[in-house]
């Protein structure tokens, strides 16, 4: 059995109450690398000593979550939402997981990693004793079952994008899979992780139910949804015998989108753990609180509907780019705690590559002449309302109008934002909106894929497909996953470069993702680069 349990947070010293900006700008520059992942860098400080004593195996861990439950469930075929993927972390399992801090991919359903038997053929033999929290042993039918089902175009999942290199899943025999590939593909292993294995039994015999309380695997199984109670409960699954066993009896997910009231929880240890720490607490926070500020990918966007007039001109989407006040938006309006994006991925990303264009460097001067070229003077700009970069969003107002535009604005929450332009051609000219589908996982291909090769994004919401853009961004993914080592990363950064000069949609910034914990209570604690919030190993005093 392989252990991945994680040490507790190293410790930084007081950071005394400077004003909120300076708090902020504190936390930035003494950036560390300390696990996180590939390319993650983190910060953490403390007012508090390096405590926390023995977990407690009836404990309870109880943390504030900022996001809510979408209008989709937690079916693992259909749901994103980084609510439902934060509590499917520690109820499903797939084959193969890719541990939230760490990002290392270790074996979980399966009793090892991936057999290569050859260049286009592995097997996965299951866990010895392996069984679904409704007590039915899981078995390879199961595993078949469920990547057949993400695999399926009449399911749209978003996930079918993430393994298009597999030609099919069988059963070798009641504990083995065999898994074909139409190609060599160099992240076998770690791809396999973002299908998670559902007994077909349950599914079928009610696909709704199964939706509110999915039946999985994992060291926890939920038995609050939150949909009436605002609250999630997951409890220990004693029949689990994996890698990741529950190291308390109970977690306990508030859901508390609002900040002031979600940073209260935390100073008034009705939670040992926050998620979307707001920039002007974290001074406060920091006195009596771990607080850290995690680099990943997670980023915010700019999409434009390419579909329609004034949009489907490439000129004006980089006059847009252009036109943004980048040291402004990320100094001031996310307190240092972001960083302009220069390429689809952030700096300390292994797949980074300075992108053909950069926005950054351009300025109102350069979005002013693109403007002038296409008598672009009005704009529809439709934002969802997340706290966490609620200051941005005047900024980023500001910003077009200062080049010369007139602003149609409107916030929305981030459900209702996509259900108003799916399959509209008409219902926007930009979209504002965060993103980090690296919660499934951090290569290149992957994060590519998200927006740029599945329908959803592409032709619901972009309005792109069919374009000579997207034909050769297509061709580009195509060859890189075929591809392995500098030749891979070659195409990546040639994808990169096409993705810049085209925008369908694009990233503004790159984000720390701040966390805020009381290091006294939570036991071998980690927090992540990812959105949410991982309880994956972690202990409880209380």
């Amino acid at each position: 059995m392989q252990n991945f349990s994680i040490p507790q947070a190293s410790r930084r010293g007081f950071l005394t109450a400077l004003g909120a900006m300076g708090a902020a700008s504190a936390l930035a520059a003494s950036l560390s690398a300390c696990g996180g992942g590939s390319g993650s860098t983190s910060t953490q400080t403390t007012a508090g000593t390096s405590g926390g004593g023995a977990a407690s195996a009836t404990g309870t861990i109880t943390a504030a979550i900022s996001y809510q439950l979408g209008t989709n469930g937690y079916d693992p075929m259909t749901t994103t939402s980084a609510l439902t993927q934060a509590v499917n972390w520690h109820t499903l399992e797939g084959l193969t997981e890719l541990h939230p801090a760490t990002r290392e991919c270790y074996a979980a359903l399966g009793a090892e990693l991936p057999t290569k038997v050859d260049d286009s053929t592995y097997e996965v033999k299951l866990r010895d004793g392996a069984v679904f929290t409704d007590g039915s042993p899981v078995t390879s039918a199961d595993v078949v079952f469920s990547f057949e089902r993400v695999m399926n175009p009449d399911n749209k999942s978003l996930f079918a994008s993430f393994i298009t290199f597999i030609d099919s899943v069988t059963a070798k025999d009641d504990t083995t899979v065999t898994i074909k590939l139409k190609y060599p593909f160099s992240l076998v292993a770690e791809r396999l992780s973002v299908v998670k294995i559902v007994p077909q039994a349950a599914v079928e015999a009610d696909p709704k139910a199964f939706d509110l309380y999915p039946v999985g695997s994992g060291p926890y199984k939920m038995t609050d949804n939150s949909a009436s109670s605002q609250v999630v409960v997951l409890e220990r699954n004693d029949a689990y015998n994996g890698p990741m066993p529950a190291r308390v009896a109970k977690i306990e997910w508030q859901v508390i989108p609002d900040d002031s009231t979600r940073t209260n929880a935390l100073t008034s240890n009705a939670v040992q753990a926050i998620d979307s720490v707001p920039a002007a607490n974290l001074a406060t926070l920091a006195q009596t609180k771990t607080v850290a500020a995690e680099q990943g990918f997670g980023l915010l966007f700019a999409m434009f509907n390419c579909g329609a007039a004034p949009m489907d001109d490439v000129r004006n989407r980089q006059a847009v780019l252009y036109a943004l006040d980048y040291e402004k938006i990320t100094k001031t309006g996310m307190s240092d705690l972001a960083t302009p994006a220069t390429s689809f991925v952030q700096k300390e990303h292994p797949a980074y590559h300075p992108a053909a264009v950069q926005y950054p460097d351009g300025g109102v001067a350069k979005a002013k002449e693109l403007l002038a070229e296409t008598g672009l003077t009005t704009v529809r700009v439709l934002a969802s309302n997340h706290g966490w970069f609620s200051a941005v969003r005047p900024m980023i107002k500001e910003s077009l109008e200062a080049a010369g535009l007139t602003v149609q604005y409107e916030e929305k929450q981030s459900s209702d934002v996509y259900s108003t332009i799916d399959g509209n051609v008409d219902a926007y000219d930009i979209v504002i909106a965060p993103g980090d589908p690296s919660v499934f996982g951090d290569d290149a291909d992957l994060l590519l894929r998200w927006w740029y090769a599945g329908d959803t994004w592409t032709d619901s919401r972009m309005h792109w497909k069919g374009q000579d853009s997207y034909n050769q961004v297509q061709d580009l993914l195509e060859q890189a996953q075929a591809a392995t080592g500098e030749e891979q990363k070659k195409l990546w950064h040639q994808t990169f470069d096409v993705i810049s000069e085209n925008v369908p949609l694009y990233p503004i910034f790159h984000r720390k993702t701040p966390t805020a914990y009381d290091g006294e209570t939570l036991v071998d604690f980690q927090p992540i680069s990812l959105t949410g919030l991982s309880f994956v190993g972690v202990g409880s005093t209380k």
